[in-house]
């Protein structure tokens, strides 16, 4: 396999490459590592419970959460 150096690139080449790296890079950045997951049956019925226990529907905002639990925010 031959290898190429940048040196040996056109201008649309390198551009190319640079687009693609960027893209490549947004890409492993924005993707959801647990796309095509699903989540336990348990963890379901959970997640049903809390949102049965919630009458208000309100919801809190991060930094209240974080201070509840803790958290530095």
């Amino acid at each position: 396999m031959a290898h190429t150096t940048v040196a040996d690139l056109t201008v649309d080449d390198l551009r190319k490459l640079i687009r693609e790296t960027v893209i490549q890079a947004f890409y492993e950045i924005l993707s959801d590592p647990d796309e095509g997951l699903e989540l336990r049956d348990e963890f379901k019925l959970e997640l049903q419970r809390a949102l049965a226990e919630d009458e208000t529907g309100k919801t809190s905002p991060a930094h209240e959460v974080a201070a509840r639990l803790g958290l530095i925010w």
